[in-house]
């Protein structure tokens, strides 16, 4: 049997009469690429902070990387990468300069960091790039080096945040092979998409509606459950029962 990398048992997290996140419960193994969607206001997000261990549960009990998301908070920051769509590299930095920030704040020595720098530069074909400002690289080109640098310090666990917005579908699919790579290398990956399609290369995923976890299972096993030709006919089928709008 597999490491379990995350354990969420009847999670939840509620603002006022606001629940959020409602009795949640699930698991993820070691390499596992496990999707997390839903609709605007389904609690995804707020699960995800949760998770990063930027929030406190309201009940439940939930483990990330072997550490308790009440008590443990810095330990699970130190051993988990994170990428978001929103924000994930300093544009007016160099590739360089990001490269060894971030190492920095991961903790690689200089050793450690210089050899990384090298063996990533050279992976994403930016070794004449190194003195460019980050906002001069295509944005596919950011995106890859975001993940490269949230995962430098080889994290048991990597969130990714809608990770692939605004890129072509060219681009998201090579994304995708870094995903694959860093999964086969043992690297847990946690993301949440928008795109459909992006669902079907997940092992396994959920389905959130309204802060509770509708659906969970491989995409295989989610279109037979609803008799679905693709991910988007099983999608629309849960989130059209939402009743709320925002996180």
């Amino acid at each position: 049997m597999k490491e379990k990398i995350i354990i969420a048992e009847n999670l939840s997290k509620q603002f006022g009469h606001f629940k959020a996140v409602d009795n949640i419960s699930f698991d993820v193994s070691k390499g596992e690429i496990f999707g997390f969607l839903g609709a605007n206001g389904a609690g995804k997000t707020t699960a995800m902070r949760i998770l990063c261990g930027l929030s406190y549960p309201s009940s439940g009990k939930a483990r990330v990387a072997g550490f308790d998301v009440y008590h443990q908070q810095e330990q699970i920051k130190k051993n988990i990468g994170y990428m978001s769509q929103k924000f994930s590299l300093y544009e007016d930095l160099t590739v360089l300069e990001n490269i060894r920030f971030f190492g920095g704040i991961y903790g690689l020595g200089k050793k450690e960091l210089k050899n990384k720098s090298d063996e990533l530069l050279q992976t994403l074909h930016l070794s004449g790039e190194t003195s460019k400002l980050v906002r001069s690289l295509p944005l596919g080109w950011k995106q890859k080096l975001a993940f490269s640098v949230a995962i430098i310090h080889k994290p048991v666990i990597v969130f990714l945040d809608e990770p692939t917005g605004g890129v072509d579908p060219i681009t998201r699919r090579q994304f995708w092979d870094m995903i694959y790579q860093a999964s086969e290398n043992g690297i847990t990956v946690f993301v949440t998409t928008h795109y459909m399609d992006e669902a079907s290369y997940c092992s396994r995923l959920s389905i959130m509606v309204d802060g509770q976890i509708r659906a969970i299972g491989s995409p295989a096993e989610l279109m037979e459950q609803h008799h679905a030709e693709n991910m988007d006919q099983v999608f629309f089928d849960l989130a059209r029962t939402a009743t709320r709008s925002a996180d």
